[in-house]
């Protein structure tokens, strides 16, 4: 309670310390095993039941169908043990969009700020709020859901999206406020990976840079705290994935030798590794390359 700012009434509190504590459970369950290559921990979600959680922080699935059976992404080649785009610095800090399911929006804006680091030298924080107001006729719910592949097509659409300064997070459903004379970048375009092809996604993430995803997060993932999350639970499908976020790079884990992507996620830096997931590479792990997109800002 001390550490995350979390307060109940008097009614409240008894149930919600028996949710955490069956919570640490599972935690301390999961880590005493040695056949595993990822950690649970603690977080700022620990007082959530995982209905609660998924109900809170997750959209509802969504039908990847901008990948379909033939993506749009040109084979480029070549590649290294390892990238992270982070240390490029086009990649702005973790954000967290709080008791919203709006994780597409801030998949778009992760993938859209990077997109135009590189090209323009300029790293720039944008808009979630504008997407979630605006961006309804583009297949996109709000705090109910969406996907960056649409979100693109919006931005490209409206003229462009603002600074996350000028049209602030609220975390909420809103009308649409959007302002074209602070525009402060632009779409051109979007970039689509085959579904379900993970070296279409690393070439992509070698060669463009971040890339948004979607994935299917099941119960454990909520706790996740370190090392290279590799599940048995999690479903790979089109109609599958429930949360979107931005692949920053890749990299193999010295301890179980697994190769990694680097993740950027949106619930704050309490999460992870601050902020960060690693997510097994090479088994399409939890859907992770069958809905994901780039924008092209040129």
């Amino acid at each position: 309670m001390t550490t995350y700012n979390k307060a109940y009434t008097a009614e409240e509190l008894p149930s919600r310390a028996a949710i955490f504590a069956e919570n640490v459970r599972i935690i301390d369950e999961h880590n005493a095993r040695n056949d595993s290559s990822y950690t649970l921990g603690v977080n700022e979600y620990t007082d959530l039941t995982w209905a609660e959680f998924s109900s809170t922080y997750l959209m509802a699935p969504q039908h990847c169908s901008a990948t379909g059976q033939q993506g749009t992404h040109r084979m480029v080649g070549g590649g290294a043990d390892s990238i992270d785009w982070r240390t490029k610095g086009v990649v702005t800090p973790v954000k967290n969009q709080g008791s919203c399911g709006s994780c597409w929006a801030f998949g778009t804006t992760g993938a859209v700020e990077s997109a135009w680091a590189i090209n323009t030298g300029k790293l720039i924080s944008l808009s979630e709020q504008q997407l979630v107001d605006c961006a309804g006729a583009f297949s996109n719910m709000g705090c109910r859901g969406g996907l960056p592949s649409q979100a693109f097509e919006y931005i490209k659409h409206a003229g462009g999206i603002e600074l996350g300064n000028d049209y602030k997070y609220t975390g909420r459903d809103g009308s649409c406020k959007f302002q074209v004379d602070k525009v402060a970048a632009k779409v051109t375009g979007e970039v689509n990976i085959t579904e379900g092809k993970e070296t279409e996604l690393f070439d992509a993430v070698t060669n463009a840079g971040p890339v948004a995803i979607a994935f299917q997060v099941v119960s454990d993932f909520q706790s996740y705290r370190s090392g290279v999350y590799d599940s048995t639970r999690c479903r790979s499908g089109a109609m599958d994935v429930n949360h979107a976020v931005l692949v920053v790079g890749y990299n193999t884990d010295s301890a179980s030798g697994k190769p990694y992507w680097i993740v950027k996620n949106s619930w704050g830096t309490s999460f992870g590794i601050a902020g960060y997931f690693n997510m097994v590479r090479n088994k399409n792990m939890c859907g992770i390359a069958t809905c994901a997109s780039y924008p092209l800002t040129k």
